[in-house]
């Protein structure tokens, strides 16, 4: 039974599959799938984590490369973190080690090729994700949506949670319209007032919130979400390397643990001024998403209930051709060493 999380007990490790393979240049064999010999460093390709949370902390503070220099690894920060379809190409293309993502998106990555695998989750998030609408719209209920525009991200965490708010409420999903956007362009199209709404998650949500010019009309609680956030790692990095992957998740699990107590400590890690920094109202909406959010824990047998829930919930809602087998695609972070 796992010491950090009461009640619940391993699951069998397994292959994990993932999205289609883009057209990505330069697939060579990665330094960590090179190191041979006892004494050679293991690089681990992480996402730049930015200015917020625990991998930010561990990039400045040097924590995370400590913790797996124990391991006989290092951490190669490239690219940025962000969306994880792309992320998932990135895995598949041997590009990247490791990343973040949700179970939504994870559900239709699965639905494709393989290249990865989950083996961390965090319990959803319950206050910071939901149905996003401006002050004074005059959209008060879910049932308010119908004959709306509502931006979402195909196939993942916005399109999931609008679905499942619909469905709650008994609304046909056809009443609404989904306008495809990506997350990180439709805040401009959401002020602009060219869509009524917009299904979205913390990363996004926050400055919105904070700016004082629009709340969630329903929010994770209130639609039932089972969208967990999940950490990711590259299938023949995970083969190679599963003493590295073990010591990943100590770090995650232990930082995760200090950031609910204090978030604080992890906002705005570099600066504090500037685009990337949390300032104002929307710091203290963030700080309370932190302190009311889980940890990274391992996956159990519960966790993999729900992440069937969504996988066949996408099924129904035909986002996927047929219910992807998300069980058999899962590692058990436990038994690696």
């Amino acid at each position: 039974m796992n010491p950090h999380r009461p009640g619940r007990t391993a699951i069998a490790p397994a292959l994990l599959t993932v999205t289609a393979l883009l057209a990505l240049s330069a697939c060579g064999t990665s330094e960590a799938d090179s190191a041979t010999g006892a004494a050679s460093t293991v690089t681990v390709r992480i996402p730049d984590p930015g200015n917020s949370g625990v991998l930010a902390v561990g990039k400045k503070d040097g924590s995370l490369d400590k913790a797996l220099g124990k391991a006989g690894a290092k951490v190669e920060w490239t690219g940025s973190a962000g969306p994880f379809a792309p992320a998932a190409q990135a895995m598949n293309a041997d590009q990247l080690d490791f990343a973040t993502g949700s179970i939504t998106s994870g559900v239709t990555s699965l639905a494709q090729r393989p290249g990865f695998k989950f083996f961390t989750a965090v319990e959803p998030d319950a206050a910071g994700e939901g149905i996003l609408v401006r002050n004074g719209s005059g959209i008060d209920s879910v049932a308010a949506l119908v004959g709306k525009k509502v931006a979402v991200n195909q196939g993942g965490t916005g399109e999931y949670l609008l679905l499942k708010a619909l469905a709650k409420a008994g609304i046909p999903a056809d009443k609404v319209q989904r306008v495809y956007l990506r997350p990180d362009q439709t805040a401009a199209v959401f002020n602009a007032g060219k869509v009524d709404a917009w299904a979205v998650w913390a990363t996004y949500a926050v400055a919105e919130i904070g700016s004082g010019k629009a709340h969630f009309v329903a929010d994770g609680a209130a639609v039932g979400s089972d969208n967990y956030s999940l950490n990711a790692v590259r299938t023949g990095f995970a083969d190679k390397h599963p003493e590295i992957v073990e010591a990943l998740y100590r770090y995650l699990h232990d930082a995760s643990v200090r950031e609910k107590k204090n978030p604080a400590a992890y906002l705005n890690v570099f600066t504090d001024v500037g685009p990337t920094a949390v300032t104002g109202k929307a710091l203290q909406v963030q700080t309370a998403i932190i302190a009311k959010g889980g940890t990274v824990d391992p996956i159990g047998p519960e966790d993999v209930e729900r992440f069937e829930a969504v996988a066949r919930f996408y099924a129904e809602q035909k986002v996927t051709q047929g219910q992807v087998d998300v069980a058999s695609h899962l590692l058990d972070v436990e038994k690696l060493t």
